[in-house]
């Protein structure tokens, strides 16, 4: 992951900062369909965490030390924990079904997985 980084010349390069965008952009399709009062709610908070994703991993990344990369990283994990607790919310009030549901988080399990391990590889 370290060497992904080195020969990275852009976060545009890394598999997942774009995995983390096409998560953002399948959250919004999703969201879309929710209720129109759930606007300043769950669909803020799903639309925020998402976006936080790929936003700290491409800030991390343009930081100028290791440590700091991996901080933002961790940030961008827990962003992961706040979607998938997001998603059960909405499947449990109706908003999404459950092949929606199953797909998202699968989704977003393999980009924790990925953050993990270039954290390990940081290290």
């Amino acid at each position: 992951m370290e060497q992904q980084r080195q020969k990275a010349k852009s976060f545009r390069d890394l598999d997942v900062w774009n995995l983390g965008m096409d998560i953002v952009v399948e959250i919004y399709r999703i969201t879309a369909k929710f209720p129109k009062e759930e606007m300043y709610g769950i669909i803020t908070q799903l639309r925020r965490a998402a976006v936080s994703v790929p936003s700290n991993i491409s800030e991390g990344f343009n930081r100028l030390h290791k440590g700091e990369y991996r901080q933002f990283l961790g940030i961008s994990l827990g962003s992961c924990g706040e979607l998938e607790t997001q998603i059960e919310v909405s499947l449990r009030l109706g908003y999404i079904g459950a092949p929606e549901r199953t797909i998202i988080i699968d989704k977003i399990d393999h980009e924790a997985r990925m953050l993990r391990n270039l954290i390990k590889a940081l290290q």
